[in-house]
């Protein structure tokens, strides 16, 4: 889990560069995933409040992703009064998004998109929030989401589409769960099929899985033709374990946004890197990109590693703590840690 202080200087910084915003749903908070029947603690509460606030005064809209695990396998009475209860609290936030998020859990379900739409429909009638989004189980045409959570049953984008209001937006990750590239083609597809302009989930720099979390994501977006814009409904991504590493990519996307065909994606790379880190850091993680991003931590040799840490040690800055504590394994996710969340 990030530092409140940690969030808002990743709300500031993208806010400063066009992002417009923020929706808090760190799989680490057990109150709006797994366990979400837990109250909200009155800290909690003021943190929240606390952060939505620091966002708005930026020029940021603040929502919240709320996973309710368990629901769609049984809609009973007793699930939907602790349903209710919950969406007493969550209405007291005052949200301008509230993200609906049936991704990552169990999708064996008779009538599956039915069931989750009477869901969506329960809390769309009950919470004020200005806005919502739908993650679909099956958010990509990835087929590893079948090997996972099982076969997805026939027609389920489009019964989703069918049945959501037109003014809930779906999240949607691309072709693949961490799409290589997002073509126009593709999302026309998909727009047709869930009758909607998708809100795209876009999966970097994310790295919380299980191998994932051995590679530092830093290098700029690409793949992303900025003419993709009017074919979307938003854009948003799913950030890096490393709350200050993970704005360098963070920072990119905006300008290849901003450039379109005048876009490098190695020159975006060192003018975020430069704006996050600043020299010398800049400079040792560009260096350094091939062992960080691509080699991963588990296949650098050992006595590599050591000249990494001295290198980066003497640094009084986030960027090389981070670096640092990557290098010490403190980032490291296994698989089940994963399927617990």
């Amino acid at each position: 889990m990030w530092s409140w202080s940690e969030r808002e200087h990743v709300a500031r910084t993208l806010a400063a560069a066009g992002y417009s915003f923020y929706l808090y749903a760190p799989k680490g908070d057990e109150a709006l995933r797994r366990h979400w029947q837990i109250p909200f603690t009155d800290e909690w509460l003021s943190e929240i409040n606390s952060f939505a606030a620091t966002c708005r005064s930026v020029g940021m809209r603040f929502g919240i992703g709320f996973s309710p695990f368990g629901l769609q396998n049984d809609y009973s009475n007793s699930h939907q009064d602790a349903l209710r209860q919950k969406l007493t609290e969550i209405s007291t936030l005052n949200l301008d998004y509230l993200a609906i998020l049936f991704d990552d859990m169990d999708a064996g379900t008779e009538n599956l998109a039915l069931i989750q739409a009477r869901i969506v429909d329960s809390i769309t009638s009950t919470t004020k929030a200005k806005r919502f989004i739908v993650c679909p189980s099956y958010y990509s045409d990835d087929v590893v989401l079948d090997v996972v959570f099982g076969t997805r049953p026939e027609h389920y984008l489009q019964q989703i589409g069918n049945s959501l209001d037109q003014h809930i937006d779906v999240f949607w990750t691309g072709e693949e769960v961490c799409s290589r590239q997002i073509s126009a083609g593709h999302l026309e597809r998909v727009a047709e099929t869930i009758q909607r302009k998708p809100m795209l989930w876009d999966n970097y720099p994310v790295n919380d899985g299980a191998r994932m979390s051995s590679h530092l994501h830093l290098r700029a977006f690409t793949g992303r033709d900025p003419a993709i814009a009017s074919l979307l409904s938003g854009h948003a991504i799913n950030p890096a374990l490393q709350p200050t590493l993970g704005l360098i990519p963070a920072l990119t996307l905006e300008k290849n946004y901003a450039e379109g065909a005048k876009y490098e994606y190695g020159r975006a790379f060192t003018d975020a890197a430069v704006q996050v880190a600043g020299e010398p850091l800049a400079r040792f993680l560009q260096e350094d990109l091939l062992a960080l991003q691509d080699t991963g931590l588990h296949r650098l040799d050992a006595s590599r590693v050591v000249r990494l840490r001295e290198r980066y040690t003497p640094h009084d800055h986030p960027v090389a703590r981070e670096v640092i504590r990557w290098l010490n394994g403190e980032y490291a996710m296994t698989n089940e840690m994963v399927q617990t969340q």
